[in-house]
């Protein structure tokens, strides 16, 4: 529904990336059926479909431009208030401002002279200033630390209430404030639901939430 925060967790090469390029329509779906507002998606046009959704991969490209010009690429005519709103949201405004020349710092093919979790930030900005219906981040969360990723998240529930977000990620703390949340395993959906209701059945989900928790646990007593 417009709004809602869609998950999907999953082990590699359980289809989570799969799902979301049906939605794209790169591949073309030959059973079964994905409709926008009612509308079957084969009957949308590939052009307009892909104006309406923002991607952001866990390895975004980047060009070798001013980090102000790699923003604009997805929208020319943006104002500088807009490309530092879509910044500030993706927090990493601050950090563009730390650098000697600031947004017209050159980075190097694909951002090489970025760190990876600065790299995915200025590839959500870039997402957010497109004014996408739909937004997917496609483990494009995984190089930040979880303060970082939960204020992101934080900031992107402050967008348009008519956005759908999809978030796929295998940090489940970056997951679990999501409206629902599909799990997959070997191209199937094998359960959907809340954190809450994930957590109290058998399955991949809850034992990965169970590693997780454990591993955080045992980091946190070593820091003490």
């Amino acid at each position: 529904k417009k709004g809602q925060t869609v998950a999907v967790l999953g082990s590699t090469g359980s289809g989570k990336s799969t799902l979301m390029y049906l939605l794209l329509r790169l591949y073309d779906y030959t059973e079964g059926s994905i409709r926008i507002n009612g509308v079957e998606l084969r009957n949308i046009e590939k052009k307009w479909l892909r104006e309406k959704i923002g991607i952001v991969l866990q390895e975004p490209f980047l060009f070798s431009k001013t980090i102000e010009n790699n923003i604009r690429m997805a929208k020319d005519d943006a104002s500088k208030e807009e490309i530092f709103n879509s910044t500030k949201i993706a927090s990493i405004h601050d950090v563009i401002n730390g650098f000697e020349k600031g947004y017209d710092t050159i980075i190097g093919e694909k951002g090489g002279t970025l760190s990876g979790g600065q790299k995915q930030r200025l590839a959500i900005a870039r997402s957010i200033i497109r004014n996408s219906q739909i937004l997917i981040y496609d483990d494009s969360l995984s190089a930040v630390d979880t303060e970082t990723d939960e204020k992101i998240r934080g900031e992107l529930k402050q967008l348009d209430s008519d956005v759908v977000t999809f978030l796929i990620s295998q940090r489940i703390t970056t997951l679990m404030e999501a409206d629902i949340i599909l799990v997959m395993e070997e191209g199937q959906i094998t359960n959907i639901g809340t954190h809450d209701e994930l957590i109290s059945r058998d399955g991949l989900y809850k034992r990965i939430w169970e590693i997780q928790t454990m591993l955080e646990e045992d980091f946190d007593s070593e820091v003490i």
